[in-house]
């Protein structure tokens, strides 16, 4: 009788555990596909290198660019406009202005650099999640431009470049909205003194979308637009690192 109880005890016991490890299991599994899943700002993209760079220390002169594939596509055809100044590529292709924010605190703010260069709207524009008003495109640039400021980085914002059609989405007419977006965001950084890079002007044709010479897609510069738009960032970039806080 009592080598049956026994028996039975240790039974008990051992489907307990059995149980608990099935759990821990689970729950790890489970975990590191949520993980995986609920990247959806991508952060996990640039971690590694912001690892290396913060244990390097801050950089003299260091910008940020912040943005979606207008800056990654810009570093994969010209990097050593990048490896030549001290200058840090957070572009991510297809990223709308909400991901941006969420991607702000580890592609930015922890970086440290002396200023942030933000470009955003035009995925919103083009209905990659859905209809975006450009007063939510304008909050989210606003949280990222506060959040620099109070820690201390220069904001330099971006006049979006001109696009007459998507070719992803042709339903969308984006011309006049991004023109509508860039006026609050001119707007927005002459009230609060921040510096404006306008990559619209020079690229911009008669149907307010890029000249044919200097566009892969109507959306994406070339080389030689990216070579303009080089111009147009270093006067930017040497007003915002006169300015002050």
């Amino acid at each position: 009788m009592k080598s049956s109880l026994l028996f039975f005890i240790l039974f008990i016991s051992t489907c307990h555990f059995l149980t608990e490890d099935s759990k821990i299991k689970d729950v790890k599994e489970k975990s590191k596909k949520e993980n995986f899943a609920d990247d959806w700002a991508a952060l996990s993209k640039y971690q590694k290198e912001n690892e290396l760079l913060m244990a390097q220390g801050k950089k003299e002169k260091s910008v940020v660019f912040l943005g979606s594939s207008i800056f990654e596509f810009w570093k994969q055809k010209r990097p050593e406009y990048f490896s030549n100044n001290p200058y840090i590529c957070r572009g991510i292709s297809g990223q709308i202005s909400p991901q941006l924010l969420v991607r702000f605190r580890q592609d930015v703010i922890n970086l440290k650099p002396e200023a942030v260069i933000i470009l955003a709207g035009s995925n919103d524009i083009a209905g990659n999640t859905g209809h975006v008003t450009n007063d939510s495109i304008m909050d989210h640039i606003k949280s990222m431009a506060e959040l620099a400021r109070l820690h201390d980085i220069k904001v330099i914002l971006c006049k979006y470049l001109p696009v007459y059609a998507y070719p992803w989405n042709k339903d969308i007419q984006p011309a006049d909205k991004i023109v509508a977006l860039n006026q609050l965001i001119e707007m927005y950084a002459k009230e609060n003194k921040l510096t404006i890079l306008d990559y619209w002007t020079p690229l911009v044709d008669d149907k307010k979308g890029q000249r044919a010479e200097l566009t892969v897609d109507g959306v994406h510069p070339n080389l030689a637009g990216y070579k303009i738009m080089e111009a147009v960032t270093e006067k930017a970039i040497d007003e915002a690192l006169k300015r002050k806080l």
